[in-house]
């Protein structure tokens, strides 16, 4: 069987025969996996009026455990966005009473980011759901091919320094 980036490294095969468009095979396959996934799985976030990012952030600080706090620095770690970025989505978490911010009491210019309960109990009640999208998307690989796939992808993150 075929897929549409096996075309795309034939076609640079045909044009530019002095590069070896192989790596094409991971990189391209991995950039459209990212974006099939993202798809399929902000369709079941938005029933629940959330957007991917929203969930991201409710989701990191749910997982850290009680008190469901964590620094701003700590949040973009998880993130790998910009601090520009986190400012404005924490804004609009914040409008929807779902996190607020406080100063660090241990760090004078540190802002602490903590789930609000409307915040826990939607976090709670979504990833469930969120899991089983996963579950469902990832279903064309048996048991053992998932936990290959998560092995190589873990051993190629890791070789990105992505710890």
């Amino acid at each position: 069987m075929r897929d549409a980036v096996d075309t795309i490294i034939d076609q640079w095969r045909a044009e530019r025969p002095d590069l070896d468009p192989r790596p094409m095979g991971v990189t391209v396959r991995a950039a459209r996996l990212a974006a099939l996934l993202e798809r399929g799985m902000d369709d079941t976030l938005a029933g629940h009026g959330l957007a991917g990012w929203e969930f991201e952030v409710l989701a990191s600080l749910r997982r850290n455990g009680s008190p469901f706090e964590m620094t701003v620095g700590q949040l973009l770690a998880t993130m790998m966005i910009s601090s520009g970025t986190m400012t404005h989505r924490l804004d609009r978490l914040e409008k929807r009473r779902l996190v607020v911010r406080a100063k660090d009491p241990h760090d004078r210019r540190g802002i602490r980011v903590r789930l609000t309960a409307d915040g826990r109990e939607l976090a709670d009640e979504v990833v469930g759901t969120h899991l089983n999208r996963e579950r469902e998307l990832i279903a064309g690989l048996d048991v053992e091919g998932q936990q290959q796939l998560a092995e190589l992808l873990r051993k190629l993150l890791l070789s990105l320094n992505d710890s």
